[in-house]
């Protein structure tokens, strides 16, 4: 058992990565038509992928730039890093405006 997981250790995760963005816009396509959440919750969604893009980028900068990996320059990575905190900021925001909405449709019946 330990080969193997050494064997997925050593796997290089790109074609991984590359294969789950279909998913995930088909995901993004499902949750725009459905209108089932807050327009909020979906822009948080939509800006994940942009997280991904500018850690792509920042990553490249730092391997190039200061010949190290993402995570040991600091302002590049804090910087992709507020992407993600940004769109996760937006997705409970929608969620928590969406319930709200559901709790005052409630109210009102």
């Amino acid at each position: 058992m330990s080969t193997w997981l050494q064997g997925l250790g050593a796997m290089d995760p790109s074609p991984l990565f590359a294969a789950s963005l279909l998913p995930y816009l088909l995901f993004l396509r499902w949750i725009g038509q459905s209108r089932c959440f807050h327009p909020l919750t979906l822009w948080g969604f939509r800006l994940t992928l942009l997280f991904v893009g500018i850690t792509i980028v920042a990553a490249v900068v730092a391997l190039f730039v200061f010949d190290a990996e993402l995570v040991a320059v600091d302002p590049l990575h804090g910087g992709a890093e507020a992407f993600l905190t940004l769109s996760n900021g937006l997705i409970v925001a929608g969620l928590l405006k969406r319930s709200a909405q559901e709790e005052a449709s409630r109210m009102g019946e």
